[in-house]
């Protein structure tokens, strides 16, 4: 099973994610044009290098908005650390605990899991606010400026 995941850099909030049997395109383009269906487009938009994200159709919808591409450097996971550090802790806190029947029952505990991450988890980086406290705080005062992913 493959997870991608959107999450917005000044407050750790999880914008749009999505669960599948296959890592391809459709998974990550998927994921970006829900993001940028529900919230303010980012100046930035950050990933690693990996095929899906370098492919054409990913590309194009972020350049379609005017969205500055940044990648990670070869072999530097840190390089995109806020996203690396949610993998970790979905993985230590949900995954690695549980056994799953079935990819519906793991999407449903991974739902669970993210409005919980967004709506209760207080995080240090973030003055131990939750990430929908503090997204949603700096949304109004930004609506003419653009929001980062």
């Amino acid at each position: 099973m493959y997870l991608a995941a959107i999450i917005d850099w000044h407050s750790k909030k999880i914008l749009s994610w999505k669960l599948s049997n296959t890592m391809d395109i459709t998974l990550v383009t998927t994921v970006l044009k829900e993001a940028l269906s529900l919230y303010p487009k980012p100046e930035i938009f950050n990933t690693d290098q990996g095929s899906q994200y370098t492919a054409k159709a990913h590309v194009n919808i972020l350049k379609k908005h005017d969205i500055k591409i940044s990648m990670d450097g070869k072999g530097r996971a840190t390089d995109n650390i806020c996203i690396e550090r949610f993998w970790r802790s979905i993985k230590y806190e949900e995954i690695y605990l549980n056994e799953y029947k079935n990819m519906k029952v793991l999407n449903r505990a991974i739902g669970k899991y993210m409005d919980s991450y967004n709506s209760k988890r207080l995080h240090s980086a973030i003055d131990y606010q939750t990430p929908n406290e503090v997204y949603y705080d700096y949304i109004p005062k930004s609506r003419n400026r653009d929001s980062s992913l």
